[in-house]
């Protein structure tokens, strides 16, 4: 009875180690390969992804990391109230693709993901697959073209379409900030891609 205690202990703190773990930013977030070797669902998730929406997984990954770097609860920054107090958030973007409440309803509905949360991975990176997806659709953006499909991420398919970037110098230098790291992790990917494919693959 005491060993059963002792069992039942140890699961329930490996459960929480293995919780906390799994939601720690990627170590080496410049090179998919490692990312992936950190994270061996990752690559799982983001293929399937990949094969439901059409999107690849380096511009996936690419837009991903500029809205959070990783960091599966990142949000918007607060305002400040007579420059000390804080005050509300910028806006309700939340979660590892910064994902904005009204879209986010969107994507549940539209994609029958309805259980999803903006903290998790995989509905997360599904999300980034859906949202390139309406891009190519409402925007005429291949779906391979990092640097159009961020900049319509980001000021959404209206505001693309009428072209409210064109302005914004920061954000067309962003865009290509996110273009060249896809172009990065697509030069990277095949490196590896074989090994994660494989049903025996595991990092350790």
């Amino acid at each position: 009875m005491h060993l059963k205690k002792i069992l039942i202990a140890l699961l329930i703190v490996s459960g929480f180690v293995l919780g906390g773990c799994a939601n720690v930013p990627p170590a080496k977030p410049n090179n998919i390969c490692d990312i992936f070797d950190d994270k061996p669902d990752w690559y799982k998730y983001a293929r399937k992804s990949e094969k439901r929406w059409g999107s690849t997984i380096p511009v996936m990954m690419a837009i991903m990391y500029q809205e959070s770097q990783f960091v599966h609860n990142a949000r918007t920054k607060r305002t400040k109230i007579l420059w000390v107090i804080p005050g509300p958030r910028k806006s309700s973007a939340f979660g590892y693709a910064q994902v904005k409440n009204e879209t986010w309803y969107e994507y549940q509905k539209s994609s029958g993901n309805t259980w999803s949360r903006r903290d998790r991975y995989q509905d997360a990176i599904d999300f980034i697959g859906w949202y390139n997806a309406q891009s190519q659709k409402r925007s005429n953006i291949r779906l391979n073209d990092a640097y159009n499909l961020y900049l319509a991420y980001h000021e959404g398919h209206g505001g693309f379409n009428r072209g409210t970037y064109k302005k914004k110098t920061w954000l067309r230098n962003t865009a290509q900030q996110v273009a060249n790291r896809a172009a990065l992790y697509s030069r990277q990917l095949p490196l590896c891609e074989e090994r994660l494919k494989s049903p025996w693959w595991w990092p350790f």
